[in-house]
């Protein structure tokens, strides 16, 4: 019985069915609530690379809505001016998972709040899967600029789930995103 029960757990370890992200505990997502920047992204995606080095600090608000959706505002300053995204996060059974449907991919994708302290920092995750399994990790910080330590959690968490270095971005700051 002990030799089945290590087999499957084997298994299980080695196909990624237990590879489940766990979201921060208790979180609270009127703490959650306002403005972010993201300061961070890690994104291995091959239709991404030539895009690593126009990015930039974005700007996010981040607003709850009575039945525990999210609304998502992202705003980006481009060299054509303001670009302005809303993702609708729709809330699921486990406090800091959502899941919303992406235009772009036609797909479902997981957002989950691995870890925030809600004043200074949050580390997100985004996963779906298309033909392959595709994740992105994203720094978001109160301020544009974070501790050392903080944006040196951040490398270390996206480089143990198999980042490489150069899909590990700090963009600089664009300006003044939140005049969008």
């Amino acid at each position: 019985m002990k030799i089945a029960l290590v087999t499957i757990f084997l298994l299980m370890l080695l196909t990624g069915i237990n590879a489940r992200v766990q979201p921060q505990k208790n979180f609270d997502l009127q703490r959650f609530a306002g403005k972010w920047y993201r300061v961070g992204l890690a994104y291995d995606s091959p239709g991404f690379v030539p895009y690593r080095t126009r990015l930039t600090v974005s700007m996010g608000v981040v607003e709850p809505q009575e039945n525990g959706d999210v609304n998502m505002t992202m705003w980006s300053l481009k060299s054509s001016g303001c670009q302005r995204t809303v993702y609708v996060y729709e809330k699921t059974s486990v406090p800091g998972v959502f899941s919303y449907y992406s235009t772009r991919h036609r797909r479902v994708k997981d957002v989950t709040v691995v870890e925030t302290n809600y004043t200074e920092y949050a580390l997100v995750l985004k996963h779906q899967k298309i033909n392959k399994e595709f994740t992105q990790v994203s720094l978001y910080g109160r301020t544009k600029r974070l501790r050392a330590d903080v944006m040196e959690k951040f490398r270390a968490y996206a480089a143990a789930r198999g980042f490489s270095k150069e899909s590990i971005l700090t963009p600089p700051a664009a300006g003044k995103a939140e005049d969008c």
